[in-house]
């Protein structure tokens, strides 16, 4: 479930793209990969924003990785070339129905955004993504049984989709269920470790729980 929708991950800030990243080329698929894991914190940066471009799922992997770069801005980087990344299908028009159901969720349109990525599901079930934004706005329109299931397809798809794991301990936290939240939570910013909100979610829920098992002894 994406951030932007129902607070399930951060917003994404960027760092300001360097002189020389701004005058480099372009980079193909096959130099971001190589650069992402250099010594030259430019570099990654550069790479890591490059592959938001280029990338395809198999280079989620490396991005994953990055997620844990010393560097904040090569973090910040790959989080956001990981949503673009999960956000392509492949398909021509199946991306234009999958910006045509996000408009309609951000025009207030929840029943119009769920039959178009219903019908994004029925022509591409692979696409996890498609999964992803029906589950966001069954969360939304408080159908959290339905959200529960396509949640599932999406990590059956996708099992480093940090977003839907925070999105699972959304969905537990609304059903009165703290430890599945729990779970859910630590699992997602055992992935990406920059979702601050979720990390400070985990400690709230840990003290909650603990205080909650005195009250029962």
């Amino acid at each position: 479930m994406r951030a932007a929708a129902v607070a399930l991950a951060l917003a994404v800030t960027l760092a300001p793209a360097t002189t020389r990243a701004e005058e480099a080329p372009p980079l193909t698929r096959e130099q971001a990969l190589a650069r992402i894991a250099t010594a030259d914190m430019a570099a990654r940066r550069q790479a890591a924003a490059a592959l938001g471009d280029v990338g395809t799922m198999a280079d989620v992997p490396a991005l994953v990785r990055a997620l844990s770069d010393p560097d904040e801005g090569v973090r910040a980087s790959a989080e956001h070339s990981t949503w673009q990344v999960w956000s392509r299908s492949g398909d021509p028009a199946i991306d234009a129905l999958f910006q045509l159901g996000l408009g309609q969720l951000d025009r207030g349109d929840p029943e119009a955004a769920i039959e178009t990525f219903s019908v994004i599901i029925d022509k591409k079930p692979d696409f996890a993504e498609g999964w992803n934004k029906r589950a966001t706005i069954y969360f939304l329109v408080g159908e959290y049984q339905k959200s529960l299931r396509d949640c599932d397809e999406v990590l059956k798809r996708n099992p480093t989709h940090w977003g839907v794991l925070a999105g699972y301990g959304q969905i537990y936290l609304r059903l009165d269920q703290p430890e599945r939240a729990l779970e859910y939570f630590q699992r997602a910013v055992a992935i990406n470790p920059n979702l601050q909100q979720v990390a400070a979610a985990v400690e709230q829920l840990k003290r909650f729980i603990a205080d909650k098992r005195k009250d029962t002894i």
